[in-house]
């Protein structure tokens, strides 16, 4: 009960860092997508790189979890999600798994049909050095992987973080690029572009989807430790009835057996007067 009462006492601390990571990101990340909605409203973009549609052939599924257990199903979720889309959504395409984080790897790397080798980037480390350049690093790498042709189309499997209590399962599209604009986007955004349009998607597509990563990596970061705090606030209350069950079975045996020796004392005086 000490043990999870104190590793619910870091995990919260942990938890107010990563909650005020991921607040804070969440505005930049909404409006540079409002943005280049907005221009994918007024321009074509299936010439773009990176919103070319083409048949599905290969899908490339990044599975985002923790290195480290002890916090409920929040593992377990991404891993069943990701054997859902592998096994049954995408099951007639060629599909592999990326895995960011120490528990779907090691759920996937006996699996040589569909773990990708992580050579290319130090996935498991990424939550020991979370920030925006080893983020871009992956993101760079995944851009490559479809811009040349060897996924036809890329899913990040994060957890979303709600609350402490509550962490929403999320399989967003990565690549091709979604873009979708409503007519009241268009109408109620006014900017001035400088220098042309063409020339700002041309950066901003990169940016966004680094920044998509990074708000993935990060909410998946404040649900694990949201999730952690709460399985371990449950153990320790289950530690606690525990530990009263068992003092009170304690103590009905030991007044169980100081009832013995009192009534064989009684016994033998008895036995002695007589």
């Amino acid at each position: 009960m000490q043990i999870t009462s104190a590793m619910k006492m870091v995990s919260a601390a942990k938890l107010k860092r990563a909650q005020d990571a991921i607040t804070q990101m969440r505005p930049y990340s909404e409006k540079l997508q409002e943005i280049l909605a907005n221009l994918s409203g007024s321009l074509d973009l299936s010439e773009n790189a990176f919103a070319s549609e083409r048949p599905i052939q290969n899908v490339l599924i990044v599975g985002i979890t923790s290195n480290r257990g002890l916090c409920g199903g929040f593992n377990n979720n991404i891993i069943k999600r990701v054997n859902l889309l592998v096994n049954e959504e995408y099951a007639f395409a060629n599909t592999r798994v990326l895995c960011l984080g120490k528990k779907i790897k090691d759920a996937y790397k006996r699996s040589e049909k569909y773990y990708i080798n992580d050579a290319l980037v130090p996935v498991e480390d990424i939550f020991n050095q979370l920030n925006f350049e080893n983020t871009a690093t992956i993101g760079k790498e995944l851009m490559n992987l479809y811009t040349s042709k060897e996924f036809d189309k890329i899913i990040i499997v994060y957890n979303r973080f709600v609350n402490a209590a509550t962490q929403d399962v999320r399989a967003e599209q990565f690549l091709p690029l979604i873009s979708a604009v409503t007519d009241d986007l268009t109408a109620n955004s006014d900017y001035i572009f400088e220098p042309s349009k063409a020339e700002i998607v041309e950066d901003l597509i990169p940016r966004s989807l680094k920044i998509q990563l990074f708000k993935g990596l990060l909410d998946s970061n404040a649900a694990e430790h949201g999730a952690r705090m709460t399985a371990m606030h449950k153990a320790t209350d289950n530690a606690d009835e525990l530990r009263k069950a068992l003092k009170l079975t304690y103590n009905k045996a030991r007044q169980a057996a100081i009832t013995n020796e009192i009534l064989e004392i009684v016994g033998g005086a008895e036995a002695l007067n007589s």
